[in-house]
């Protein structure tokens, strides 16, 4: 099966609403592999993502690839699954120590968590673990900060990790129109740093931003900076993004520059004069716990 013309030049509508659909899964954690091989399991509370990025590397995985309906127009939600969780945790955690990536192939805040609330659930759940002992939550939405009292429960056995790519509006507006705003995503975290949750900011995968973008970064009080492109990223050292037409996407907007390796190397410099080298991460070190 190929990529349809669709997925292979993706421009989301922020006005498309996707179907959604409850399921009850038999299994809420998964064990971690590959990239997340630092995390015990990770864990998913939807199935698919109406944020539809552009670049996003799920995309190309067989969940999305054999739907028979493109990335953003459908999500799956892992409704009242809280006790389940809860008993997967305590069952996990008689072996080892849990440690959770949430979420690898998902946003667990987008548009759905409004009303399905079951990421704030599965925190919830997971405060109340003692198998628990860290759980990395990675989302673009401001959505995050209605649940300040359940991070705040949780304390030193969880980090927030925002993704903010660039910080050019318009550059968001290119490649991921129905994702937040990143004005928002910035407010969202200096109210997570100010509230003394554990942050990171995850510049994944970097896009065209401006000289000001680490300085914006450090003007929040994020404690940390994840930095990854498509090239260390996307988990087959770009081909994944070659076959969803980035490429293309980049050259059609005069943005050549920005696809290439060296475009990390002078964005790291920026941050790290910010931040200090220990603490800008690249690619998979930025995500571990």
């Amino acid at each position: 099966m190929t990529t349809s013309d669709t997925d292979k030049n993706p421009v989301p509508r922020s006005s498309r609403k996707p179907v959604l659909t409850h399921t009850s899964p038999k299994r809420l954690l998964n064990p971690a592999s590959g990239f997340l091989s630092g995390y015990t399991h990770t864990l998913n509370p939807y199935v698919g993502c109406a944020f539809s990025c552009s670049y996003c590397y799920v995309r190309e995985m067989p969940v999305a690839k054999f739907r028979g309906a493109p990335w953003g127009g459908w999500v799956d939600i892992k409704a009242e699954t809280a006790a389940q969780l809860g008993r997967e945790l305590e069952r996990a955690g008689r072996k080892a120590p849990v440690t959770v990536f949430m979420s690898s192939s998902t946003d667990p805040y987008q548009p759905a968590e409004y009303e399905a609330r079951v990421t704030r659930s599965w925190l919830e759940a997971m405060a109340d673990s003692d198998a628990l002992q860290f759980v990395m939550v990675q989302t673009r939405s401001p959505l995050v900060t209605r649940d300040l009292d359940v991070l705040q429960r949780l304390g030193s056995r969880v980090r927030v990790s925002m993704t903010i790519e660039t910080d050019l509006d318009a550059m968001r507006k290119l490649f991921s129109p129905a994702a937040p705003p990143i004005a928002a995503r910035l407010n969202a975290l200096r109210q997570l740093a100010e509230a003394g949750i554990q942050t990171q900011a995850a510049v994944s995968p970097l896009l065209p931003c401006s000289g000001e973008f680490a300085a914006r970064l450090a003007a929040t009080g994020v404690q940390r900076v994840a930095l990854d492109d498509y090239f260390r990223g996307d988990g087959s050292l770009g081909r994944r993004t070659e076959r969803l037409g980035i490429r293309e996407l980049y050259v059609r907007h005069g943005l050549e520059a920005w696809y290439d390796r060296e475009a990390l190397d002078r964005v790291r410099a920026e941050l790290e004069a910010q931040f200090g080298a220990d603490l800008v991460r690249v690619s998979q070190e930025g995500f571990l716990p």
